[in-house]
């Protein structure tokens, strides 16, 4: 194995290419020669290693730099004295929410489902195709075959995000929130921005529902921290957000927002400062047959077992059975009729304060 790699770039000038890269762009010399007569100069800068070489052959290239202040360069693109453009990035760009568009989404999971292979080698099952413009995101993810899962340390770049256990159930670890611990079907975390954290084993036929936003953000690997770590913080600050690990045994049942149901909170509307809420609710007693309004941002239900009629905007009423998922717009009127005894829904809206109006 090699100890270190360079970028070759080719130039007619040495001393002015050299010159335009330690002077201009700050990189620094490791080596330079033949002393008397130099031909290649070695520098190095940003976590990049180059070789400028007098009269090599090939093309000039293009070289990224990321940086922390890109006004500081005066431009956002530079061009060297050998002809190598210079692309000026911030390193850490601000994240971009795009504006919502609302629409009435339902997806059934059923033979017509379509599974796609992502990260990892997780199964995932796009659960709001239409992205709500690009603001948000819903998958249902399968780990079919248990045992160890090919994860490594990573973190998200996100405004919220949330991992909801359905079946089976899966070990994870998370950054400064102790030794690793095993998600069972019915448990919840919030993973707040940029937490590290790893996907350690499962079992077969792992199922998860996450959502997230913004709808396209990244994900990157930290190949230098180790978990899990040697601090325990679980009230630790991540840009404005805390860890949430809800335990459904352990949890309690309270009032829904919808009359004649109850849930258990997760806790993610106070640890998220309000950026938003997930409850798990379900029927009880005999229900009202009322229609409700809501101007939640997003408002996802998935079925997490049962069944109901759901009739949105008076146009017809939609069977839905467990494993189905839906986004109610807001401002249209919905109503949950003909709800079975065993219906669960995992319901997460965005923001956390929003109103239900029944009529």
């Amino acid at each position: 194995m090699g100890v270190r790699a360079q970028v070759v770039l080719p130039c007619g000038d040495l001393e002015e290419t050299l010159g335009f890269f330690t002077d201009r762009l700050g990189f620094r010399v490791d080596a330079i020669y033949p002393a008397d007569a130099p031909s290649i100069a070695e520098i190095s800068g940003y976590g990049l290693r180059v070789e400028l070489r007098r009269g090599g052959e090939g093309a000039p290239g293009v070289l990224r730099l990321l940086v922390s202040d890109p006004a500081a360069f005066g431009a956002t693109l530079l061009t060297a004295p050998n002809g190598t453009r210079i692309e000026i990035v911030d390193a850490d760009p601000p994240l971009v929410v795009p504006p919502v568009v609302p629409s009435f989404v339902l997806s059934e999971n059923g033979d017509r489902a379509e599974w796609g292979t992502g990260r990892a080698g997780m199964r995932y099952r796009d659960l709001v195709p239409d992205r709500q413009g690009g603001t948000f995101i819903a998958s249902h993810i399968q780990i079919p075959g248990g045992g160890p899962v090919p994860d490594y340390v990573h973190f998200h770049k996100v405004r919220f995000q949330m991992i909801y256990c359905y079946k089976g159930w899966v070990r994870v670890v998370y950054e400064d929130q102790g030794p690793p611990f095993v998600m069972q079907a019915g448990d919840c975390v919030l993973q707040p921005p940029r937490i590290r954290h790893r996907v350690l084993e499962s079992s077969a036929g792992l199922e998860v529902i996450e959502i997230g936003c913004p709808a396209n953000h990244e994900t990157f690997a930290d190949h230098d921290l180790a978990l899990p770590t040697s601090t325990l913080r679980p009230e630790r600050d991540f840009s404005g957000q805390m860890f949430v690990r809800h335990v459904a045994a352990r949890a309690t049942w309270e009032p829904f927002r919808l009359e004649d149901f109850e849930c258990r909170d997760t806790g993610i509307a106070a640890a998220t400062g309000g950026i938003a809420t997930v409850r798990i609710a379900r029927p009880r007693g005999t229900l009202s047959r009322k229609r409700y309004r809501h101007d939640a941002d997003f408002l996802f239900t998935f079925v997490l077992s049962g069944s109901l009629s759901l009739d949105v905007d008076g146009r017809g009423a939609h069977a839905v059975t467990a494993g189905t998922s839906f986004v109610l717009p807001p401002g249209n009127p919905y109503a949950f009729n003909d709800c079975s005894s065993d219906l669960e829904l995992l319901e997460a809206a965005l923001p956390a304060a929003f109103e239900t109006i029944s009529r």
